[in-house]
Formats: C-alpha cells, structure tokens, sequence
C-alpha cells in the first residue's frame, strides 16, 4: 500500500511539475519586473536604467497624454495590470472610490520623510494613505514672442481675442480647461455647481474658433515646431522651451495660475506590488529626484532635492514662482465623483463642436 501511494505521489510530482514551474517562472517575471505607466517624458530613460543596474529589476515604461485615457485603459483592460501610475489630484478620490489604487505601505518608502509637508494630506487623500506626491507645477498662458507681441498679454481673457484665430493650444485636460473658463467668468474653479460648468462650456464654445489643437502629451512641442503661437501650458514645459533658446514668454495670468500635483499610486491589481515601492522609494532619493527635475523641467515637492538643484533653477520663477504668484493661483482639489464626469461629458461635447 506504501508503495502504492508512493507510487501515486511521484506521478503527480511528474504530471505537476511542468504546471509548476511555469507558475513559479511567471511569478519570477513578475517579481523581477514594474509595469509603469506614466504621462510622457516624466521620467528620463537613465533614471530608470540606473533602477534597474542598482536593483536587478527591469521596468517596462508605457505613457498615456490624458488622466482620462489613462483612466479608460486601466478600466477596460483590466487583464494588462500595472505596478505603478501617475495621476493627477482629482483623479485619485476617483480611482479610490472605484477600488481601482491600493494603500500603499508607507514604512516601506523611507525617503518619503524628504517630501515638504506643504504638499501633503491634501482633501483628495488624507494622511496620504492611497498616494505620493511626485511632480507639482502650474497651468499658464504660453507665447511665441517671434510671432507676437506678449507686452499686453496678462489674462486668461486674452486667448478670446479674435485675432488669435486657429493659432491657440489647449491642454487636452478637461479639468484644467473648464477650470480656465471658471476662471475667466470668476466662478469658483472647484466648483460642484453643475449651472456652473454649464456656464463654463458656452464660454469655451466662444472660444473654439481660436483653438487649432488639444495637446497634453508634450504641450511644448507645438510652439517649439512653430504650429502654435499662443495657447495653454504646463509650467515645466515651459521651462525645456526656454532652455532651447526659442524665442518664448511665460505668462502667470492676473487672474491666476492653475496649480496641479501628479502623485504615485498602486493599481489594486498590482502583481508587483514590492517593486512599486522599491521605485517609489528610489525616485524620492534626493539625488534621484534633482536628476529628474534637471532633465525634465518641473518642480519637485522633494525638500531635500531642492537642495542638490542649481540656483539658476531654484530661481528660476517659471518652476519655482514666488509667494504672491502662489497664493493667487488656485490648486486643483475637486474630489466630487459625480462632477468629475460631468466635466468628461462637458469636454468630450466641446471637443466634438
């Protein structure tokens, strides 16, 4: 009978063992692998070669050019999981609320004890349980000053001007657009008022005749190409245009700024889970961090990274602007589900008109 069973056990053993060690090397890939899924050009290709040399673990870097995009990918292929993801603020209570992000273990990422408290425990996740600061800038206007002349430019107001018909980029960002608008009419720009957006899209349709492109996946490269002259931008990117020597103004509306935070979060369907925070942990390291402001223009909420950059970028006003030009910027911090989508619905109407 011993020998029966005996028997019986080594067959499995046989039967199981291709089963097994497929499972065993599957679980191997995975550990040994991050699934990153970032905005464009976020973080630069020797930052994460220098991750992998240090710790053996390969990341497979994808890019999206939109929250919504992002969103709409890890919501339908739910099969194609991620490690790691970079969302704006008004997308994490959206992400959280519909199970899709993990808590994230704190304890495991030591060099968050770097980040500046001012840009923690913010409404849209408290105690910083689902997320981590990673980049924050700002939304202005943008000008090819060898095109025109910026010297009466100082308002939201002015892409409304007739005379920049089919010449204005926008953000392709349906937030930071209704937000410009609810600036512009002096209504509160984290509005839960659906009468107010609704205001806020009649005012944009006015401005369509002007708007020539949506551009979120490298918002600079329009003006750097010549195809536009005047229109939205991001703070960083702003930044990389100047750097290249083109003729090019950033302008902080009187009005105001639109001030954003992109955070690290883990998909609840994570298969690597311990590598996302290994990499987190990794890109909060002072040196790390200062590399990657160096590289890609925007600012950091890493206080002691700030430390390593060069004067000429903590002076600089486009990444670093003063109090005043602060304080009189508003933060994206709208973490209503129900008026979340109603901005997507709102957009998607202006962008099909």
């Amino acid at each position: 009978m011993f020998l029966f069973f005996r028997l019986i056990f080594i067959v499995l053993i046989i039967l199981l063992f291709p089963i097994t060690k497929k499972y065993l090397n599957k679980k191997k890939i995975y550990q040994n692998t991050i699934f990153f899924y970032n905005w464009t050009e976020y973080v630069p290709q020797e930052i994460l070669n220098q991750f992998t040399k240090e710790t053996g673990i390969k990341i497979v870097y994808s890019t999206y050019d939109s929250n919504e995009s992002m969103f709409t990918k890890l919501k339908t292929y739910k099969k194609q999981s991620y490690d790691l993801v970079v969302p704006s603020t008004y997308f994490i209570v959206k992400m959280k609320n519909e199970g899709m992000i993990q808590k994230i273990e704190k304890k495991k990422i030591p060099n968050f004890k770097n980040l500046d408290p001012k840009f923690l425990n913010k409404s849209f996740d408290y105690n910083n349980e689902y997320s981590v600061p990673y980049i924050w800038g700002a939304t202005a206007i943008g000008v090819n000053t060898k095109n025109i002349d910026y010297k009466h430019i100082n308002s939201w107001n002015d892409l409304w001007n007739p005379k920049y018909y089919k010449s204005i980029s926008l953000i392709d960002d349906a937030k930071e657009v209704f937000q410009m608008s609810l600036i512009k009419l002096k209504l509160p720009i984290n509005t839960t008022n659906i009468n107010d957006l609704n205001k806020a899209f009649i005012e944009l349709k006015k401005l369509m005749p002007n708007v020539i492109s949506f551009n979120s996946d490298n918002p600079g490269y329009s003006f750097v190409e010549g195809s536009v002259n005047i229109g939205m931008i991001w703070n960083g990117s702003a930044y990389a245009i100047q750097k290249l020597g083109i003729p090019f103004k950033f302008i902080w509306p009187k009005e105001g700024s639109i001030f954003w935070m992109d955070s690290f979060v883990i998909p609840s369907n994570a298969k690597n889970k311990e590598g996302a925070l290994k990499l987190i942990n990794f890109l909060l390291r002072p040196d790390i961090a200062a590399k990657i402001v160096k590289k890609i223009g925007f600012s950091t909420p890493n206080l002691e990274a700030k430390k390593l950059l060069p004067l000429e970028i903590i002076n600089n006003k486009i990444l670093y602007p003063d109090d005043k030009i602060i304080n009189n910027g508003i933060w994206q911090n709208n973490s209503n589900v129900y008026i979340s989508k109603q901005y997507e619905i709102y957009f998607q109407k202006l962008k099909n008109l």
